[in-house]
């Protein structure tokens, strides 16, 4: 799938917390990118955060009109993220379509929301509501082409 490519205006905000497993990561491959800012939880430095929309449950609905904005991303576990919003209550949420995941899950403590995607998936799927390029943005995620079509049908109508 491919967006407009338009480049974002600001770069992407990851908030990755320090006990989520580097291994594990699925926006690992994204260090490095000019668009991609990444930052650990908890925060020696806060990132500037006035110009972001957060990625979230409950939200109004991301739509191109964000597209001024950046995107704030916490990246963790449910249970983790949930305890991270609390630093950015300030920052307006943003919700994304359903969307079916591909990344197994295998919490035994925790239940997953319905809505819960990995973050390159999210990310991936925020992307192509904005009209934002996704190139390169799934090149290294394990579940790639079985994310894409379990939502190919969505995918296509926002393309």
């Amino acid at each position: 799938m491919k967006a407009d490519n338009i480049q974002p205006v600001h770069p992407t905000i990851i908030i990755v917390h320090e006990k989520e497993r580097r291994s594990k990561c699925t926006v690992e491959p994204l260090r490095g990118r000019s668009d991609f800012e990444f930052h650990k939880f908890p925060l020696k430095t806060r990132p500037d955060v006035s110009h972001c929309v957060r990625l979230g449950i409950g939200g109004e609905p991301l739509s191109p009109a964000d597209r001024t904005q950046g995107l704030l991303v916490l990246d963790a576990t449910w249970k983790l993220a949930g305890l991270m919003e609390a630093e950015f209550a300030e920052v307006p949420i943003r919700s994304l379509p359903a969307a079916e995941t591909a990344y197994p899950r295998n919490s035994k403590l925790y239940e997953d929301p319905d809505q819960g995607l990995a973050t390159i998936e999210a990310i991936y799927l925020s992307y192509l509501i904005l009209g934002y390029s996704t190139d390169g943005l799934l090149d290294q995620y394990y579940w790639r082409d079985d994310f894409l079509d379990r939502n190919r049908e969505l995918f296509e109508s926002l393309a």
